[in-house]
């Protein structure tokens, strides 16, 4: 027993070291004006922290301690040079100087420099997104890899050139003037939603529900919003993040472990983030009558989950049809899956198995071959259901999902 305490101790310590230093990493990165020199200070700092407070207990402040700590670390750096850039030396006198004021303005909030460094249309789309994943999510190299199924020396690579173009093209660490905003927004919002899903449903780790990562993942959206007011797409984009995470409460039971859709608890779901969120999709579709956005339209489906009293009143018919939609606008395989999890509802999992085998590019996709498990176990093929589960199993997955799908396969290969 205490062996797991003090596990789940340590996991506790990480994730706060860990979601306290993407923001230091923001404003060290603006300071510095240098993405590479900012992550190692803080990573530096990162596991002194992690040291210091297991032995002395997490300071009052642990945001400032982290930040004085990557301070020390980049100054110290840029010492051991041998010969400094005037742009060096200008580092060291810039954080050796007393720390700026913070600011509550979305132009002046580090975090949204940042997204806007990482989506930058000088890097390739595909860079942009492991760059976030990456600097924004705090995920590992190898976790990145695994997430776009890319090799990690690949991945290693991709990374060490963006944060090299974005030095050598001096790309500022700003929220671009108005007039640049909506070339940036499709980039700058995919970046936040990516950082939202991660925070939805973590990819790896002990956690299912990062919640501080999926908190700042609405805030950054509410600050977009605030830039672009009455943005169709913004609208759907927090529309849809409140919608998804309103029901953050009953995504896990005490223990950390995930609960489905049909088995939450409604009650827990916060009503106020649902009445906000059916609201920003209904101004997000009057403001798109003739071509449908992306956001908007998931995050009506979100809302038709969110407004179904139980399980069982859920329209699965208006759910399909905005899938329907949706595929109009963004074919993709992923996008096929969800529809075949609402199909499975309406019309029966045969006909919904028939929608998750006709799929290609998903072989490494461990949600893939979870939905192709419990259709064929609603089909009764328990064998086939477990191979499927075996498979799902042997890819990278969260502790959470792990169990979860450990527990089927108990159920159909006893």
């Amino acid at each position: 027993m205490s062996e797991q305490v003090d596990a789940d101790a340590a996991s506790s310590l990480a994730r706060l070291v860990r979601d306290e230093g993407r923001a230091v990493l923001a404003t060290l990165a603006r300071r510095l004006g240098d993405l590479g020199l900012a992550e190692d200070a803080v990573q530096e700092a990162s596991v002194q922290a992690l040291t210091t407070w297991a032995r002395d207990g997490v300071p009052s402040s642990p945001r400032a301690w982290l930040t004085a700590a990557a301070r020390n670390r980049a100054i110290d750096r840029i010492r051991r040079e041998a010969v400094r850039s005037d742009k060096e030396s200008a580092a060291v006198r810039m954080l050796e100087g007393e720390p700026e004021p913070v600011s509550p303005s979305a132009v002046n909030d580090d975090l949204l420099r940042l997204v806007f460094t990482c989506c930058h249309p000088s890097l390739a789309a595909d860079t942009q997104v492991a760059l976030s994943l990456h600097t924004l999510c705090g995920l590992t190299t190898p976790e990145v890899a695994r997430a776009l199924l890319v090799g990690e020396g690949a991945m290693a690579k991709r990374l060490t050139r963006a944060r090299q173009k974005i030095a050598v093209a001096k790309i500022p660490y700003r929220v671009p003037p108005d007039h640049e905003l909506p070339d940036r927004l499709a980039a700058v919002a995919t970046t936040v939603y990516l950082v939202f899903n991660e925070g939805y449903a973590a990819t790896t780790g002990d956690d299912h529900v990062r919640r501080a990562l999926a908190d700042e993942a609405i805030r950054l959206g509410r600050l977009l919003l605030g830039l672009l007011p009455g943005e169709p797409s913004l609208q759907g984009l927090l529309g849809l993040m409140v919608l998804q995470h309103a029901r953050r409460e009953a995504r896990v039971d005490a223990d950390g472990g995930l609960v489905l859709l049909v088995d939450q608890d409604r009650s827990k779901w916060d009503r106020a983030a649902v009445v906000e969120g059916t609201w920003l999709v209904g101004e997000g579709l009057r403001r798109t009558p003739d071509r449908p956005d992306p956001y908007v339209v998931q995050a009506a489906i979100a809302a038709c989950h969110a407004l179904a009293p139980t399980y069982a009143d859920t329209d699965w018919r208006a759910i399909v049809s905005w899938y329907d939609v949706l595929l109009t606008v963004q074919d993709t395989p992923i996008v096929r899956l969800n529809r075949a999890a609402a199909v499975a509802e309406l019309d029966g999992a045969a006909s919904a198995l028939a929608i998750v085998d006709d799929l290609t590019g998903l072989e490494h996709y461990p949600l893939w071959h979870g939905a192709r498990a419990e259709l064929l176990h609603r089909l009764g093929r328990p064998a086939d259901s477990a191979d499927a589960l075996r498979t799902a199993l042997c890819l990278p997955v969260s502790r959470p999902v792990r169990r979860l799908l450990e527990r089927r396969l108990d159920a159909v290969d006893p």
